[in-house]
């Protein structure tokens, strides 16, 4: 019996450089309603990931991936015209949108976040 490898993938609607994350950090503390990624905004501190978030992403089996919108662009250019931040979920080689840019923004907490997830991998 052949097992197919489920995994979550997170993009970001940030840069990974250096420049970027500080901005971002300094953008959420003084001009929080300007922020162009609400994932970044619910998940992260202005430092570092919360702990609740943490702890929620421990106790989903799956596998999870974090990128960058410019880690993103370059490691699936084939769906570069995807509207970020977004989360899929890749099982085996097929790759589906989980929650789309939209639907991410509408969460305003992270326990809106977790338990949208949450239902959408029960299904």
């Amino acid at each position: 019996m052949v097992t197919t490898t489920r995994k979550l993938i997170f993009v970001y609607n940030a840069d990974s450089t250096l420049f970027a994350q500080i901005s971002d950090g300094i953008t959420k503390i003084l001009a929080p309603n300007k922020y162009q990624c609400n994932l970044c905004m619910l998940t992260h501190g202005p430092l570092s990931m919360k702990e609740e978030w943490r702890l929620f992403l421990e106790t989903l089996p799956l596998e999870k991936e974090f990128l960058h919108k410019d880690e993103f662009k370059s490691k699936f250019p084939q769906l570069n015209d995807t509207k970020l931040p977004v989360i899929f979920i890749k099982e085996g080689e097929k790759i589906k949108v989980l929650m789309t840019s939209d639907e991410i923004s509408q969460q305003k907490t992270i326990l809106q976040l977790k338990e949208l997830i949450t239902g959408r991998l029960a299904v």
